[in-house]
């Protein structure tokens, strides 16, 4: 038996995966979630037009309805806006942007997060209390403010060239400097009950390395919060940065996420274009609501007190 087929073996026999396909708002989630992130992905292939490349926009198809309302053309399913660019074009790849940006924003935090939590937890004393309240003061700083602060910060120090850029990796480290706070503390609770348990001091007496023994005997014991808290975050990531967006300081106009587009539409909410700034909506509640979903359900099934 090949080692792919005794993995895929072994995730339809865990109680993950019974749990899943007995969870129909999970199944359903995970559905939506996949078409999401599957148009955003092949963005190119499937629009019928790249609505950032000036060669391609004509300004006699703009301000377009949608094709289900008078005037309304084919292929511009869900309208134009004033410079003639497709709606599901600009909502799929700034889709693409949004979930770039939450990935991005997830992994660093966890990169940090887990390994000053461990560090935290395994050696205790003044190291425990410098980190812990480093993630404190963090922690009485809104999360939009710390990322505004360091856009801010960014913008004035990049050379002009590198602003537009750039800007998808400031908003990840803006948004990952306090997000990486939850998986400290997270993974610190856990590592200082984890390192008094016998395996640990087993490990200590035999003279393994402390770093070893944190990342391969400490650590996937305490990856079931992590987990859960990774893929609630992701949504509050892409929230965090449409909000960023929509208040000027977040992706530029070359570049545009969910947020960006959302603030060009809100300006022609009330001129009759209502499509321009609807549809954006719709797709970042849709997004973020199948990963919240996602959360809850793993969050239920990594439980065992619900088991």
């Amino acid at each position: 038996m090949s080692t792919e087929t005794t993995f895929l073996a072994r995730v339809k026999s865990s109680d993950l995966w019974y749990s899943f396909t007995r969870h129909r708002t999970a199944q359903g989630a995970a559905l939506l979630l996949l078409i999401l992130v599957l148009t955003a992905a092949f963005a190119p292939w499937i629009t019928p037009q790249n609505p950032f490349d000036p060669a391609q926009l004509e300004l006699w198809n703009s301000e377009l309805p949608p094709i289900w309302m008078e005037d309304g053309q084919w292929p511009f399913i869900l309208g134009t806006d004033n410079q003639g660019r497709d709606i599901l074009s600009a909502i799929l790849y700034g889709s693409r942007m949004s979930i770039l940006i939450g990935v991005g924003t997830v992994v660093l935090s966890l990169f940090v997060g887990i390994g000053l939590g461990l560090i935290a937890g395994f050696f205790g004393g003044w190291v425990d209390n410098a980190l812990m309240r480093f993630a404190d003061v963090l922690l009485s700083v809104p999360t939009i403010l710390i990322a505004m602060l360091v856009s801010a910060v960014a913008r004035a120090a990049l050379p002009d060239h590198l602003k537009d850029v750039g800007a998808g990796f400031v908003l990840i480290l803006a948004l990952s400097l306090s997000a990486w706070v939850q998986y400290a503390r997270t993974v610190r609770a856990q590592t200082s009950v984890e390192r008094s348990k016998e395996y640990v001091q087993a490990a200590r007496l035999l003279k393994v390395p402390a770093r070893r023994i944190m990342f391969r005997h400490i650590l996937p014991n305490t990856m079931t919060p992590i987990l859960v808290a990774a893929t609630l975050n992701f949504g509050m990531a892409i929230l965090s940065e449409a909000t960023l967006s929509f208040l000027g300081i977040g992706m530029p106009p070359s570049q545009p996420s969910l947020g960006t587009l959302i603030r060009f539409g809100n300006q022609y909410l009330f001129s009759g274009m209502w499509w321009m700034v609807i549809f954006p909506v719709l797709q970042l509640c849709l997004l973020v609501v199948s990963v919240n979903l996602l959360g809850d359900w793993l969050r239920d099934a990594l439980n065992p007190k619900l088991r």
